[in-house]
């Protein structure tokens, strides 16, 4: 490992932030019969973020979107055009890593999570805003398949991961667990990886994306999903996921505060497919938490959770319910840039 790899640190979600970045739905996307449902839910996270920091907008058509988001704060709006297959920014977006403080860009394979979904256009995005000069940081290729969703930092240099998305056939074939891990280390600067083999959501497309289960919401304070229901069929890997997690430590070799966010009631779709609906999927940015729920009667307990995780911000719900519909939620249309990443244009 050489020296300038040795000096990089993934940060954590709620280090101060430039920007995030949505990918707005159109007609050609998978929303293209419930555009009239789902535009709203994108609206009010985008004019939410904006009343805290600047929202880049990754749109076909700068007008049409500018229309749409006429009551966000119009000086934190940043509309880019490229086109997308659909509207997953978490996983198409660009990772930043610090190199000795000075942000670096990783653009990393967006294959459709394991080649599920077609995405050539989604993975040359964050090309796109760095060609067309969206980016205030240096730009590098990340080397291998791998979606933001499938990763936790603590910005201390531990990572939480799953083995069930990065070890999946469609992604890396070529590479075992010790390469993988190898290389996360150098691309992130990281000292070790924390990985969960058991967890999962019924109608997640990703393969156990981290983001749907367990998040660091500080250093030492990881929130997870648990079930509390024996009939319910997660209720067994969920029980093995939680017991994984009680026996990881801490680099001092302490335990972490565990905290179990509420179980949400089953949501369905028209079909009667069961829907990845999870309180994890939450978005911290500047002075808030974008919180999702579902409409369903844990959301107040799960709102209250994370008034007590995350102190100090202002909580603001936001109906998920239409986002589920394609098997994501909100974290997952959502990338954050850290400080000095998008130009203060």
């Amino acid at each position: 490992m050489n020296n300038t790899i040795q000096t990089r640190r993934l940060p954590a979600e709620w280090e101060p932030q430039s920007a995030v970045q949505l990918t707005l739905p159109h007609k050609e996307t998978d929303w293209a019969d419930s555009l009239d449902i789902v535009l709203p839910c994108f609206v009010q996270i985008a004019e939410s973020i904006s009343r805290f920091q600047k929202v880049l907008i990754v749109c076909r058509d700068t007008a049409q979107a500018g229309k749409l988001l006429k009551n966000a704060v119009q000086e934190h709006l940043i509309f880019v055009e490229c086109d997308s297959n659909d509207t997953w920014a978490r996983d198409h977006g660009g990772i930043t890593v610090l190199e000795e403080g000075a942000p670096v860009i990783l653009d990393f394979v967006f294959n459709g999570w394991g080649l599920k979904f077609p995405a050539d256009k989604d993975n040359l995005i964050t090309g796109c805003l760095y060609n067309k000069g969206v980016f205030s940081a240096d730009f590098g290729h990340g080397g291998i398949v791998l979606e933001g969703g499938a990763i936790e930092s603590d910005g201390q240099g531990t990572l939480l991961t799953t083995s069930a998305c990065l070890l999946s056939p469609n992604r890396n074939p070529h590479l075992d667990q010790a390469q993988i891990e190898n290389h996360l280390k150098k691309s992130f600067g990281l000292d070790r990886v924390l990985w969960l083999h058991h967890g999962y959501l019924a109608g997640d497309d990703t393969d156990s994306h981290i983001d749907t289960l367990a998040r660091f919401c500080d250093p030492d304070t990881i929130a997870y999903v648990r079930c509390t229901d024996p009939a319910d069929e997660h209720f067994g890997a969920l029980q093995q996921m939680e017991s994984e997690l009680k026996a990881f430590r801490k680099k001092d070799g302490t335990p972490y505060r565990l905290v179990a966010l509420p179980w949400p009631d089953a949501c369905y779709d028209e079909q009667g497919e069961r829907l990845p609906a999870t309180y994890a999927n939450f978005l911290i940015i500047n002075g808030a938490v974008l919180m999702p729920v579902y409409g369903v009667e844990q959301d107040d307990e799960a709102v209250g959770t994370m008034r007590l995780l995350i102190p100090g911000r202002k909580i603001i719900p936001v109906d998920c319910r239409p986002l589920i519909l394609q098997h994501g939620s909100l974290h997952c249309i959502t990338m954050q840039y850290p400080d000095a990443v998008v130009r203060n244009t």
